[in-house]
């Protein structure tokens, strides 16, 4: 009642409601989530939000029109006009200033993400754990997974899983792909600060740092057993341990943690 009282002597008084912000379409989390100079003593940090970075995906790479772009996300010309016009800012900020960027958040949902035809839509009381997969262990290489084994969990117990086959490579594709399936947690082995932030960014839990098979690391996780390291990190440099050219993952230097 109040709330209404409120609305009637605002248009009274020909105050206007503010309009509540569309949310902008973007067809892919990017790889990439943040960018820092080399040589720079500027500690400060440009928050760049996932619809500034898709009007530069669209506009920029994609060679799309501002009017293409509008139509790709969903929003008038005017409204991708005054997002593209803040990220040039925002890029120009970094470049000229050497300021950290680092994408994250926004007022958008994921288009164009398909999960596998062959997962069945997440019941009310289902939990739904993915787990990268190879050859029934776990994969040690998230941003190369070419399967992942899912299963879904009620009342404690593992009520169905099934092997999947993911569509498409890259943090960011793998990320959306585990969202449109509606997973819930993921184990995995090692990972890196890109994959993570995409994780993070659609509200998965993580468990890396994981070797062995597949089933009884999730039998660890339902028990409360799981051992863990969430300092794991997997990246693609020349040093350290190789695990293939040009790819090595480094481990975190504290202990392995126990899930509970």
């Amino acid at each position: 009642m109040l709330y209404l009282v409120q609305v009637i002597d605002i248009c009274q008084k020909g105050i206007a409601m503010p309009r509540p912000k569309r949310c902008r379409k973007i067809c892919k989390y990017p790889n990439i989530w943040s960018f820092s100079p080399d040589e720079s003593g500027n500690s400060e940090t440009i928050v760049f939000m996932l619809d500034e970075f898709e009007t530069i995906r669209l506009i920029d790479y994609e060679k799309m029109t501002q009017a293409e772009c509008a139509s790709a996300m969903g929003v008038s010309r005017g409204t991708v006009a005054g997002i593209y016009e803040n990220a040039r800012f925002k890029i120009a900020d970094a470049i000229v200033n050497g300021k950290r960027l680092r994408i994250t958040g926004g007022s958008y949902h994921i288009d164009s993400i398909p999960a596998s035809s062959t997962i069945s839509e997440k019941g009310e009381n289902i939990m739904r754990i993915a787990v990268t997969y190879e050859r029934e262990l776990i994969g040690q290489h998230f941003g190369k997974t070419e399967q992942f084994k899912i299963y879904d969990i009620a009342d404690g117990d593992i009520v169905s899983s099934k092997i999947i086959d993911t569509n498409g490579s890259g943090h960011g594709a793998l990320a959306g792909f585990l969202r449109a399936s509606e997973v819930e947690v993921l184990i995995c082995g090692n990972i890196g600060a890109g994959a993570r932030n995409a994780l993070s960014e659609v509200g998965i839990n993580l468990f890396p740092g994981v070797t062995g098979s597949v089933d009884e690391a999730v039998k660890s996780y339902l028990s409360g057993s799981l051992q863990y390291n969430p300092n794991t990190e997997c990246s693609h440099h020349d040093h350290d341990h190789d695990h293939g050219e040009g790819h090595s993952c480094h481990h975190g230097d504290c202990d392995s943690h126990r899930h509970e």
